[in-house]
């Protein structure tokens, strides 16, 4: 949205947006369907939407319509039919970057519910999905990329979800936007750890990026804040890197923020795999 919104003049080529208005949520997509705009945008050809809602620390929740868009959203990025592997990345030891695994364990995993068993416990009607949390390089000595490559072909999904933790580039972002893409993700790149995508290239598969920002970059911060010329808020901004080094700045409320937003997304993508049920039915069967 910020790149396109950037762009002075039309549009190029290859890059529409479109923006609407529903309950307290504002939902901006973006679509790049050709090389000009994958060049304009530096964006790869994929849909992007950004949710803005009320931050996710406060205590109005969302209302099941707005789930319900943001599931729709989601859904609207997933073939109609066969198994979903939903992924959530991140470490659950630190809490800005929990989200991942904190959401995929809200997720009704049902790929293992078949036959009469299905039928018997009323879920015959449910859409197939698996949900894992890999844990980062640091903790499993294996990258993200190939422990998810290594469950898809075996379980052959028909698509991924991937769950993150984000890194904003304005602090107005900070627990206040979903963002949703059909181009997948690279995890690690905005905190400077870039690891390997995972997209359809990589995978070979259709992956949809769900996250929510939770840090923001202590030199960009500075930038934003501080007053004075360009030149003097560049030369401010190297007070925030000692020796070369970055800081990443979270909120305080970041304990009850990645409570919520995991909640939020996990709800979303149930309903986005499993329509015909309720969001009371969902809190129920994943409780």
């Amino acid at each position: 949205m910020e790149a396109a919104q950037a762009l002075t003049g039309s549009l190029p080529r290859g890059v529409a947006q479109r923006e609407r208005r529903l309950g307290k949520l504002q939902i901006h997509t973006v679509e790049v369907t050709e090389e000009e705009g994958v060049k304009a945008l530096d964006k790869p050809r994929g849909t992007y939407v950004t949710v803005t809602a009320p931050p996710l620390y406060s205590a109005s929740g969302f209302e099941e319509e707005e789930i319900t868009a943001v599931a729709q959203e989601i859904a609207a990025m997933l073939p109609p039919e066969g198994l979903v592997l939903v992924v959530g990345l991140g470490n659950n030891d630190i809490t800005p970057d929990a989200i991942g695994p904190r959401a995929v364990h809200q997720v009704l995993a049902t790929r293992h519910i078949s036959g009469e068993l299905a039928e018997a416990s009323g879920l015959g009607s449910l859409r197939a999905a698996a949900a894992v949390a890999p844990g980062v390089l640091g903790q499993t000595g294996i990258e993200t990329s190939e422990i998810v490559r290594a469950i898809a072909d075996d379980i052959h999904p028909a698509a991924i979800i991937v769950i993150d933790a984000l890194a904003a580039r304005s602090t107005s972002r900070l627990g206040t936007t979903i963002q949703i893409a059909s181009s997948g993700i690279s995890p690690g790149s905005g905190v400077m750890n870039k690891r390997k995508e995972l997209s359809r290239e990589t995978l070979g598969v259709p992956v949809v990026s769900v996250g929510i920002p939770t840090v923001v970059d202590a030199a960009t911060l500075a930038g934003d804040l501080l007053p004075g010329t360009p030149e003097e808020a560049e030369a401010c901004k190297e007070l925030f890197q000692p020796e070369g080094r970055s800081m990443m700045i979270t909120p305080r409320e970041i304990d009850v923020l990645v409570g919520h937003a995991s909640k939020v997304i996990a709800l979303s993508i149930n309903k986005a795999l499993h329509k015909d049920l309720s969001l009371e039915d969902i809190s129920y069967l994943t409780s």
